[in-house]
């Protein structure tokens, strides 16, 4: 079975062939660490995660780079307002960032490189384009890409050279209108002390720092090559940052840089554009305080596809809450089968409920229909265990199915949920003896009692069983 990805480039679909066999070089855009990153950020990396799982499920291996921004127009503000070094206003954000990618189950992966420990690296790549004649010095000192050298520009978000927007580069120079053409990007932007104060490196073309897009280019062939098969992030990178990497990289290479491109869609607030303006703008940190768990938001964060736009709201979040409960529910009862043997019952259902599983994923991460498939095995399994048809050894290998779903869902599924409190537990306990004892008005007292400390009880034939709300 093929893994197939839809490549923004060509706008198809294809089917994933490393340039070297089973190993995947993939670059994914990280944060800018001038702020906590936001759910719209995190949507893109839930999505990259999925993406990785997706490949390693499929039989590759991956050697992933996710950049580390920070050095750019908003670091550099943050710093200068609060007067700090530029490492020292930035490594709180970089640490909370890594918080934040535990809390939501996100893989590690072999590269988290900081675009401040590449500079001599993004000097060599400048040096190299003045000489190839892909880039020139501006009368400030600034040095910028010329986009009209480089014959294939806009190939990747099929915009034609009269379709570009004055200032291509996403950045507000300070010598933009000193530039050849309006839409050049810089490279280097010279140093300016009422902009830079004391944050700059020196180079062969004066004071000054990197542009934003020479970073990636930097970082992604030092550490992968000159060539990789995958790059992706958010739509909002795809123009202009993804195509200056491409104009930049194969500049000085002469070789394809990325073979696959994929983009994801932008995440909504209430159909809303998020924004701190509209008061619906949320870190990560703002849900978990709502009382929402990591894999919730994971769940909803993941739950649609990646090229279509993502709706959030609570009554989202509560949908995923129950998605998940509706999963452990499943898990705990398939736990309390005791009864010895294998039915043979559930063969069939497992082996076409795991081709049907793999075809959603191989088919552009359909996650859509990978979840209906775990969803559809659940209710199957609930009337088979209704029906007194499995046993043991059969829940074992639902069980064991539901595991190997996991390692690419990443949501933890087969997790034991954390022990209530002695308090709460012995609240259930002599719950338990009132209704042994038919004290109905005591066992509904206690329940309440129960409810306000957050957990819900479900009765079972095995006896009662606390639920965290």
């Amino acid at each position: 079975m093929k893994l197939k990805l839809y490549n923004t480039e060509t706008r198809e679909l294809e089917i994933l062939k490393p340039l070297e066999e089973r190993l995947v070089r993939m670059y994914t855009c990280g944060p800018t660490i001038y702020d906590f990153a936001h759910i719209g950020n995190f949507r893109t990396y839930v999505f990259e995660d999925l993406l990785r799982r997706t490949i390693r499920f499929f039989g590759f291996s991956v050697e992933q780079v996710m950049n580390i921004t920070d050095i750019d127009d908003k670091t550099i503000r943050g710093a200068l307002r609060k007067e700090l070094p530029l490492k020292q206003y930035t490594e709180p954000f970089r640490i909370a960032f890594f918080e934040d990618l535990a809390t939501l189950n996100i893989e590690k992966v072999e590269h988290y490189p900081n675009a401040t420990d590449y500079i001599p690296e993004m000097i060599e790549l400048i040096r190299s384009l003045l000489n190839k004649g892909f880039a020139y010095e501006s009368r400030r000192g600034g040095i910028y890409f010329s986009i009209r050298k480089f014959k294939g520009y806009g190939r990747l978000s099929h915009f034609t050279m009269s379709d570009l927007k004055a200032n291509a580069s996403g950045e507000n120079d300070a010598d933009e209108y000193d530039k050849e053409n309006i839409s050049d990007f810089a490279l280097w932007k010279a140093y300016d002390p009422q902009r830079d104060g004391s944050i700059y490196w020196e180079s062969p073309f004066g004071k000054g720092r990197p542009g934003w897009h020479i970073e990636c280019s930097a970082m992604a062939m030092k550490l992968l090559g000159s060539s990789i098969d995958i790059h992706c992030g958010g739509v909002d990178n795809c123009f202009p940052h993804h195509e200056n990497e491409i104009a930049q990289s194969e500049g000085v290479t002469g070789k394809q840089f990325v073979r696959i491109w994929l983009h994801s869609e932008h995440l909504l607030v209430d159909n809303r554009k998020m924004s701190k303006s509209l008061g619906n703008f949320y870190t990560l940190r703002d849900l978990l305080q709502e009382g929402f768990s990591g894999m919730e938001i994971r769940y909803l964060l993941l739950a649609t596809h990646y090229r279509t736009q993502l709706n959030f709201t609570f009554a989202g979040l509560n949908g995923a809450r129950a998605s998940l409960q509706r999963i452990h529910d499943f898990v705990h009862r398939l736990q309390l089968i005791q009864e010895e043997g294998l039915s043979g019952s559930v063969a069939s259902l497992l082996e076409q409920s795991e081709m049907r599983f793999k075809e959603a994923l191989g088919d552009d991460l359909n996650i859509a229909i990978a979840l209906s498939v775990l969803f559809d095995l659940i209710r199957e399994g609930h009337t088979l265990a209704d029906e007194h048809r499995l046993k043991k050894r059969d829940a074992q290998e639902i069980l064991q199915l539901l595991q190997t779903w996991d390692f690419v869902l990443g949501l933890q599924l087969l997790q034991q949920e954390e022990s209530a409190p002695a308090h709460v537990q012995h609240l259930l306990a002599k719950r338990e003896e009132a209704r042994k004892s038919k004290n109905w008005s005591l066992s509904d007292l206690l329940r309440k009692e129960i409810a306000t400390l957050g957990y819900g009880i479900e009765d079972t034939p095995s006896g009662a069983r606390l639920k965290k709300r």
